[in-house]
């Protein structure tokens, strides 16, 4: 499951007044979920077995096949994180000594259905691998992707150049452009 959770992409969402980075992985064996709010990382890991005890804890009036669960829990998260949630089902977390507690309420069946998420703080290994590691990454692939545009910037005003010392004109004065300034860019890009 932490494999497949590297691929997912992490989403801005909210519960309640409290906004986070998440992301999540489910199968029918269990699932995993990582938030932050980017001071602290929580993640809780679940096995199918997992799953059924607290199932049968919360909804006690509901008798499904946990890989049922695991796909009705999976039906209310994959779209709040893709930024599209369910105005059925609510939310709210709280901060707890041991971690963070992320409640769901929403409905199964025409029956309530409740669930929680018991998040406990990410060892730093997982932080690491899943948060610190591709932010660098992402930073070094976005300067290095500046450095080329800069780089193809600067050879087109050489090249605009080239053809006003040739004699070539604009047809409207509105295309005109001022000359790339490398270093007021690198400035205000640090500035911002």
């Amino acid at each position: 499951l932490e494999s497949s959770l590297l691929t997912q992409p992490w989403a801005s969402v909210c519960f309640g007044e409290s906004a986070f980075l998440a992301k999540a992985c489910f199968r029918d064996t269990g699932y995993i979920l990582l938030i932050s709010d980017l001071s602290s990382v929580w993640y809780e890991s679940a096995d199918a077995e997992a799953v059924g005890q607290r199932s049968k804890e919360l909804n006690k009036r509901l008798t499904v096949h946990v890989s049922s669960f695991l796909h009705r829990l999976c039906n209310l998260m994959c779209p709040l994180l893709a930024g599209q949630p369910d105005a059925t089902t609510s939310f709210s977390c709280h901060h707890t000594a041991s971690g963070l507690s992320l409640h769901v309420k929403s409905e199964l069946s025409g029956l309530p259905f409740y669930w929680d998420f018991h998040c406990c703080p990410a060892p730093v290994e997982m932080v690491s691998r899943h948060l610190v590691r591709p932010l660098i990454r992402m930073s070094l692939a976005l300067q290095c992707q500046v450095q080329e545009l800069t780089s193809l910037l600067l050879q087109k005003d050489a090249e605009i150049e080239d053809y006003r010392e040739s004699g070539a004109a604009l047809s409207r004065d509105r295309l005109r452009t001022e000359p790339f300034q490398e270093e007021t860019f690198q400035q205000n890009f640090m500035a911002e």
